[in-house]
């Protein structure tokens, strides 16, 4: 099993909560899809420690990991079977920039399910949907 971290990347504009999503660029195996940034851990790192070295080196940015959102295993017929944590990312330091992707962009979290998903977060991002539409209503 190959092990995967993930950040969720959630700020707010004022009136709703926005999730960083980005494209995988158009050469790349599921090209186009959108995801959450990260990536494969490396044998001597922790999930934590991993998910810290990928928001670096895609988006060039020194993240605080938060607590763990969702854990699941995900096997994709051509690419082997996935271990993926993903986990909460209540800020960071530095500007964000592309550094890996095709495109990155700030989506409200109730429109993230409307975005060509990589088939391995779709079930993350009907929970955070979820997630945040209960504190909202909560909320209000």
């Amino acid at each position: 099993m190959i092990h995967v971290a993930v950040g969720i990347i959630i700020q707010y504009d004022g009136t709703s909560p926005h999730v960083l999503l980005c494209q995988r660029k158009r050469t790349a195996r599921y090209g186009l899809k959108w995801e959450f940034p990260g990536g494969k851990v490396e044998e001597a790192e922790s999930t934590v420690d991993g998910l810290r070295r990928e928001l670096f080196e895609e988006l060039g940015i020194e993240a605080k990991i938060g607590r763990l959102f969702h854990r699941q295993s995900t096997t994709y017929a051509d690419g082997g079977t996935f271990g993926v944590s993903y986990y909460l990312v209540p800020t960071f330091t530095g500007e964000i920039a592309n550094r890996a992707f095709e495109t990155i962009r700030w989506v409200p979290v109730a429109e993230i399910a409307t975005y060509d998903i990589l088939e391995g977060n779709r079930e993350v991002v009907q929970q955070l949907v979820s997630s945040y539409a209960q504190a909202s209503s909560i909320q209000s």
